[in-house]
């Protein structure tokens, strides 16, 4: 069990002079509308489990009139920017909200387990909540992350109460994300398990500090191989979980069983707004939430903003919490009416305007770019006897991740020349554009891909390249390659985008054999990438017309 953060207040204590004046900065920050009310906190309230366990969380309550109840649980305490963005927000505008920490964190009783408990212990503290004098019968759920995946585990089987859900950059499928694309994400997952092992030590600033620190202290974990025993030692034990994570690659493992929650995609009937990010690691899952709920006709809404998953927190927090109030008024309060224009809002980077769509994926038209000799990239397919362009990937010298959708502060968009001069990375650059280029969707990449090693992996980026030579990350994809299909047409679909390629750009293309650690890298020996030790490296082509064509398809605005 963890360290309780106080005992369990008896008396609902007011809200105090400086905790008035935050929420003032708070709100006047986010730039919300004024406040309605006041509210009291009662802190460290036991709520009981089936198992006899008890876990804490904070009651906010009105002192006026209530509009409902909001849950949020999650692992992260019930201090720091949670009750700013999560509870006081919304307490002082007429919704009780009980802040939840779970199993084995922040004074919860029992072991934290990431993941492991959440469907029981969010269905526990629904029975709880009907109990208590003050609820009126109808709740929301609310959160980000890891406190969205709390959510859908609720909504597994959804209780009658629940009014609506709004679930942001929240996954429900935990081994699509750890291992998809048939590689363990490393520096995700580290970087994440090192977190939560430390975050109870102590306060909220030295967190900060010692996060800073971590790229330092945990890059060990990431260069060194065997990759489990490396990972371990960096994390000193503190995180038991991560051998489960980080060696366990077959999906229907038990250990992942309460982790993949696809079941409440099915079973949810409540409206449902998500937020997503262009740059968020879940960005995948989120856009198979709401195609799943929108096929379904379910009221569903969709947010996406050019945040990475941490911005979500601070570049996102005015959008989201404004887009957020607005939901709970018009599901839960019942004050309000519909205030968004149209279902899906997005961020059109490189145009830099938000928009909104009926719907995701627009209608688009096909534009298609050839892989062309010497790193062209053209509209016409290559002549048939032309060469192909080689590279050599080295698990010894792996090929670096730069930027993308990284958990980590160093993800998002990033200058690609230092990786773009790489000799294991191929270029593929258009001519200047004549006029604005706008892709919004799924662009594809086709590899007429071979390699002297079937043990391989793929990873290819779409960039912009401005007028100045400088290249960003736009979109991209990575596949480990099942060995007795490495040596063929290969297909990848990218992440979704929705960018605007200005006039005087240039497109470019690369490909690459890997994006250590972001995928940990392929040992190149057919070993347990978890345990294995020995590193062969492949010799790769990429054909352009004797032996093959490879292109580009993108969707292209038909506005």
């Amino acid at each position: 069990m963890t360290t309780t953060e106080r005992s369990a207040s008896t008396t609902p204590a007011p809200r105090t002079r400086p905790g008035r004046a935050v929420d003032r900065t708070i709100s006047r920050v986010l730039k919300l509308p004024r406040a309605t009310g006041d509210y009291t906190v009662r802190r460290a309230v036991p709520v009981p489990m089936r198992d006899g366990v008890d876990l804490l969380a904070d009651h906010y309550a009105p002192t006026g009139p209530s509009h409902g109840t909001v849950l949020v649980r999650g692992p992260y305490g019930r201090g720091g920017p949670f009750p700013l963005l999560f509870a006081r927000v919304y307490a002082e505008r007429g919704y009780h909200v009980v802040l939840q920490s779970c199993r084995g964190t922040f004074g919860s009783g029992d072991v934290f387990a990431p993941m492991q408990h959440e469907i029981d212990d969010g269905a526990d503290t629904v029975a709880w909540l009907r109990e208590q004098p003050w609820f009126g019968g109808r709740f929301a759920t609310l959160g980000l992350s890891y406190l969205g995946f709390t959510q859908w585990a609720l909504m597994t089987d959804p209780p009658p109460e629940l009014a609506c859900a709004l679930v942001m950059v929240g996954p429900h499928d935990m081994y699509e994300n750890v291992h998809g694309g048939g590689s363990f994400k490393l520096n995700d997952f580290l970087g994440w398990s090192d977190m939560v092992a430390h975050q109870e030590e102590g306060n909220f600033v030295s967190g900060l500090v010692r996060q800073a620190l971590a790229v330092r202290r945990l890059k060990p974990g990431l260069d060194e191989v065997p990759l489990l025993e490396a990972g371990e030692r960096a994390l000193a034990g503190g995180a038991p979980w991560y051998r489960d994570w980080a060696s366990q690659r077959e999906g229907d493992h038990p250990h992942w069983t309460p982790m993949r929650l696809t079941a409440a995609l099915d079973r949810v009937q409540v409206p449902v707004l998500l937020f997503g990010g262009w740059q968020d690691l879940f960005l995948e899952q989120t856009l198979e939430q709401y195609a799943h709920l929108h096929d379904r006709g379910l009221d569903v809404a969709l947010t996406i903003g050019p945040w990475t998953h941490t911005e979500m927190l601070s570049k996102g927090a005015s959008l989201t919490t404004h887009e957020t109030l607005d939901w709970l008024a018009e599901h839960l309060a019942g004050t309000g009416t519909r205030q968004r224009p149209a279902p899906v809002h997005l961020y059109v980077t490189g145009a830099d305007e938000w928009r909104n769509l009926p719907s995701w994926p627009p209608a688009t038209t096909e534009r298609v770019q050839y892989l062309q000799p010497f790193g062209a990239l053209g509209d016409e397919p290559p002549a048939p006897d032309l060469p192909p362009s080689t590279f050599t990937y080295d698990p010894a010298d792996p090929t670096p991740t730069v930027g993308g959708r990284l958990l980590s502060p160093d993800g998002g968009y990033r200058r690609q020349e230092k990786l773009e001069a790489r000799p294991d990375v191929l270029t593929f650059t258009g001519p200047v554009l004549d006029a604005p280029l706008e892709v919004i969707g799924v662009p594809v990449v086709e590899l007429a891909h071979t390699t002297d090693n079937p043990h391989a992996d793929l990873f290819v980026r779409l960039c912009e390249v401005d007028a100045k030579g400088r290249s960003r990350n736009v979109s991209e994809a990575f596949r480990r390659l099942h060995p007795a299909a490495a040596s063929r047409v290969v297909r990848l679909e990218l992440d979704a985008t929705a960018h605007r390629f200005p006039a005087g750009s240039r497109l470019r293309l690369q490909v690459a054999g890997g994006s250590h650690p972001h995928w940990a890298r392929n040992l190149g020996t057919g070993e347990d990438p978890a345990t294995g030790r020995e590193r062969k490296p492949s010799h790769r082509t990429i054909a352009h017309g004797d032996g093959g064509i490879s292109r580009l398809v993108l969707p292209v605005s038909a506005g």
